[in-house]
């Protein structure tokens, strides 16, 4: 591993400015405890290790890169195949796993090093950037810059190619966080707030509410019929899917009820849909994007503990991790009973 020296721009200054704090608000959304397993997950499941984390697909490559815990590792899979092609060992865990774009590279925060790790794709080479306090997720925005949400430091960290440029304030816990072209989006967990930043000015354009207890974001499809510059939060205390419009006046346009603790969510550009995990009741459902809120059109059995699910946008194969038994399931919903 090749780890890139830093100095982190106003790192302090910002951590100090940091809003909110443990004794104002509630405790965040965490996924539901799952029961056991009441039916056959859908398609195939291979039990690839303990504890799988965090999932994300490329479409390029039509590699999985799959985060566990123990021992701490990502492994790239084949979806179509599922044989796994690659393993990196990583010194401590990563919890959530991102795309810098199509082909990579893979982004994973290392939150117990206070690091972000840059998996390229296929080779699985990796580099690192020193970041804020317990990473959790990291998105690329249009200009290249790259912005982690430094959950235990209440700042986002902006990396500019091998350096973090500076750390951003940020209401309590940022957690989940996207982007779509220059604006950010971010979960802020404890505040119950999403955040939306300008990546050209790194101003904050907004702040508004974020439901019951959101955890995580994707950034909308970018289809002229069902509503361009669309967020979605999964709204995981809150049994739902909520739905965000971004550019000059961010704001909360409508909400999909998704009972079950929604927890992991993922999109499919190519066929305008949402997949999201129900942590509640091992199971993930699929939505049909449209003009405001997503429709539920069908749900699927999964491994135990779904926390994490991806979608291989060239195939439609969904991939769903099971935290408990590091189980990896993937299935083709055109095969499926629905």
């Amino acid at each position: 591993m090749r780890r890139t020296a830093i100095i982190v721009a106003g790192l302090a200054v910002a951590v100090l400015s940091g809003c909110g704090s443990s004794d104002e608000n509630p405790p965040p959304a965490e996924p539901a405890a799952s029961p056991p397993l009441a039916e056959r997950p859908a398609g195939e499941v291979r039990r690839v290790g303990s504890e799988a984390e965090g999932v994300v697909v490329d479409p390029r490559t039509g590699l999985a890169a799959i985060s566990f815990r123990d021992p701490p590792r990502i492994e790239l899979i084949d979806v179509a195949s599922g044989r796994t092609v690659k393993r990196i060992p990583t010194d401590d865990p990563a919890r959530h796993l991102s795309l810098a774009g199509p082909g990579g590279p893979v982004l994973a925060p290392i939150e117990y090093r206070d690091e972000l790790l840059k998996i390229e794709l296929p080779s699985g080479r990796t580099s690192s950037v020193a970041v804020g306090d317990f990473p959790h997720d990291a998105t690329e925005a249009a200009n290249g810059r790259i912005f982690v949400s430094d959950e235990g430091g209440d700042t986002i960290s902006v990396v500019e190619g091998d350096h973090t440029e500076i750390a951003l304030p940020s209401p309590e816990q940022p957690g989940g966080i996207a982007s779509l072209g220059d604006t950010v989006a971010v979960v802020t967990v404890a505040a119950r707030e999403i955040a939306f930043i300008d990546a050209a000015t790194l101003k904050r354009v907004a702040t508004v509410t974020g439901g019951a207890g959101p955890s995580h974001v994707v950034a909308g499809p970018d289809n002229p019929d069902a509503g361009r510059d669309r967020f979605y939060v999964a709204d995981t205390g809150g049994d739902a899917v909520l739905v965000y419009e971004s550019g000059s006046d961010p704001r909360l346009l409508d909400r999909t009820n998704v009972p079950g603790s929604p927890y992991g969510i993922a999109v499919d550009d190519r066929r305008n849909r949402i997949w999201v995990t129900q942590t509640a009741r091992n199971r993930v459902v699929e939505l049909q994007v449209t003009d405001i809120a997503p429709k539920i059109v069908a749900s699927y059995p999964t491994v135990r503990q779904p926390n994490s699910v991806g979608v291989d946008q060239r195939s439609g194969r969904v991939v769903v991790v099971g935290r408990d038994s590091g189980e990896v399931q993937i299935f083709d919903p055109a095969k499926e009973s629905r």
